[in-house]
């Protein structure tokens, strides 16, 4: 068997994942990553966009409003802001994190407004594809 890691998936709501896995795909605020075992220490904020846990011919899709992981040699803890099972999540379940980003656009200064624009561009286009 392949090494694995544990992977702990944590929202405010449930904790929606704790398992083995031979590699994560996540949406890394500085753009999308592989994390493996043995991968080097590192925490990175996450952008909205899709969590894949992998694990033999098994994998499982989650979608994500945006967080944080924490990605170590041996495992993987991700706090977001909201998730579901891809196969679970609807449009309306993502409304409020989308108000809420667009809301967070009004009176901000020039990088914190670029850097908060492309956070809202990315959760719509996610919620969209959910439609």
């Amino acid at each position: 068997m392949a090494d694995t890691m544990q992977v702990e998936l944590v929202s405010p709501e449930r904790l929606l994942a704790s398992v083995e896995a031979e590699k994560v795909m996540l949406p890394g605020a500085d753009g999308d990553f592989t994390a493996m075992p043995g991968h080097v220490p590192v925490v990175t904020s996450l952008s909205p966009g899709a969590i894949r846990i992998v694990n033999g011919s098994e994998e499982t899709e989650y979608l994500i409003a945006g967080g944080f992981a924490e990605v170590s040699g041996a495992g993987i803890s991700v706090l977001a802001e909201f998730a579901s099972l891809r196969s679970e999540a609807t449009a309306e379940m993502f409304a409020s994190s989308l108000e809420a980003a667009e809301k967070s656009l009004d009176g901000l200064e020039k990088d914190a407004l670029a850097e908060a624009t492309r956070r809202f561009s990315n959760l719509k286009m996610m919620v969209e594809t959910l439609d």
